[in-house]
């Protein structure tokens, strides 16, 4: 039998060299759920994570990665097209009542990759809607809230042997805020849960709990025991996502796919705390990003400014797929004037080992709602010092996602009177905000000082101001009429 296996393979030899057919490229893109660079390779010491770390060790880790929008649906359709989400339509979420779609004329990534070849399979959270526009060959169901659960789940499609490399989507579901004990409550008393179990937990996870009092308070929430409780419970929500993705790293070396696989890791957009989620602060919009290379250089840490809109392009290009060009004829149900149009972001994969690769000094953000209440357009450019926040209907009170409203952290601001600081400002100025904030960055990293209506920084207002004017007309953003009739 080995004898005829061994003649087969070299009669088949000279066939494969004819063809040179490229090598298995799988893919597997993990995907948080309002996970802030909360892990110990990111720098805090408090968060348990050693899965993480060595995935860190073992590949890139990138300081300066930055989600284009703080809110679930409309990021996680940025990931799977290359797209800012003003421009693929998923303006907010797109389940239940708030009831957003993509455009149905998206070449997503599961789409693209799905013609070329590839098996392509989700499991866990999806969030994006029309399902027709985000193809999935195999979609796997699963526990969202049990990564080790997922990880097992996902096995079948790793260890598959039809000659086809995969493309697998693994969204967790934590560490998104998970309810609290009592309810929908504004009680400042009662933590919210992040999913974490109080008895039983979750079968294959070690509950990694935390102290609340031993932990530090990041600058931009209040430095309270109220808010070292919910962190207390948001790092637990973290610790179970490290064992999910140190299981499914273990499963890809058992299936032999550990040297053919690109491994990307990032969370959606930053954690589940006002000041963070549903904001384009750095809290909210700068994101893990790991990504582990096969033969690539252990151990960078690379500076590159990175967003979510170069995931789908870095995707097709270690998969060796054409970007994709919309044609007139293509986009005439939007807007038959609007020129050939590719791709918002670029691929990374030239520079995944590189520590400061030239040419990666700025990202755009974009944002409009969260859920169908919360409109709040804003648009951001953010270079190595400077970002500027545009609040395109800054006129309206700062609009709130209901799990943020009822927090704890929130509340127990809110609670003590508009003067109450909240981080680094308080809670009048988190309410109402000016039509611009510019910040500088390195003498301000939590922005706290709005430059805007400074002299001094005149100059450095007017350019970013018409930088973003020329990111709303290339990237085709509707809410580019304001430069017009406002």
């Amino acid at each position: 039998m080995l004898r005829f296996l061994a003649l087969t393979s070299f009669l088949l030899a000279p066939l494969a060299a004819a063809q040179d057919a490229p090598p298995r490229r799988n893919i597997v893109l993990i995907v948080a759920d309002d996970h802030g660079c909360d892990t110990g390779a990111y720098g805090n010491a408090d968060v348990k994570t050693p899965h993480l770390d060595a995935l860190a060790a073992q590949g890139s880790l990138f300081t300066h990665a930055f989600a284009t929008t703080a809110s679930c649906s409309a990021s996680r359709s940025v990931l799977l097209t290359g797209w800012h989400n003003h421009r693929t339509g998923q303006f907010g979420h797109a389940h239940d009542f708030h009831h957003f779609e993509s455009y149905a004329h998206l070449r997503s990534l599961p789409m693209l990759l799905g013609k070329a070849g590839y098996h392509t399979a989700r499991i866990g959270k999806f969030h994006v809607a029309p399902a027709e526009a985000y193809p999935f060959e195999t979609v796997i169901a699963a526990q969202a809230r049990n990564p080790v659960e997922m990880a097992e789940l996902s096995r079948e499609v790793l260890a598959a042997e039809d000659g086809r490399p995969f493309f697998l989507y693994f969204a967790t579901y934590d560490p998104h805020r998970g309810g609290k004990p009592g309810g929908f409550t504004t009680s400042v008393d009662e933590s919210d849960q992040f999913g974490n179990r109080a008895e039983g937990g979750y079968p294959g996870v070690t509950p990694v709990k935390y102290t609340a009092e031993d932990l530090q308070v990041p600058a931009w929430l209040p430095n309270t025991p109220v808010s070292q409780r919910e962190l207390a419970q948001y790092y637990q929500s973290v610790s179970r996502v490290d064992q999910g993705v140190g299981r499914l790293m273990a499963i890809l070396d058992e299936t032999g796919h550990a040297e053919d696989t690109l491994v990307i890791y990032l969370s959606d957009h930053g954690a589940a705390f006002a000041g963070a989620k549903t904001t384009v602060y750095e809290p909210g919009l700068r994101s893990p990003l790991i990504v582990r290379k096969p033969g690539g250089k252990p151990g960078v840490v690379n500076r590159a400014m990175i967003s979510w809109v170069d995931i789908t392009p870095t995707c097709l290009d270690w998969a060796g797929v054409p970007m994709p060009v919309w044609s007139k004829a293509e986009q005439a149900p939007l807007s038959a004037r609007l020129p050939q149009e590719g791709l918002h972001g670029r691929s990374f994969v030239s520079i995944i080992d590189q520590a400061q690769p030239s040419g990666w000094n700025e990202v755009y953000a974009s944002h409009t709602f969260h859920e169908i209440t919360m409109y709040y357009p804003m648009r951001v450019v953010r270079e190595r010092q400077y970002k500027l926040i545009w609040n395109l209907a800054h006129g309206l009170p700062y609009p709130f996602a209901t799990d943020l409203w009822i927090s704890s952290t929130w509340q127990q601001s809110l609670q003590a009177g508009m003067d109450a600081r909240y981080g680094p400002r308080s809670v009048q100025d988190y309410l109402h905000r000016p039509k611009y904030e510019l910040y500088d960055l390195l003498a301000d990293p939590w922005e706290g000082d709005n430059l805007a209506a400074d002299p001094e920084h005149a100059e450095t207002l007017a350019r970013l101001v018409e930088k973003l004017h020329s990111f709303q007309a290339q990237s085709h953003d509707p809410w580019r009429v304001k430069q017009f009739y406002e």
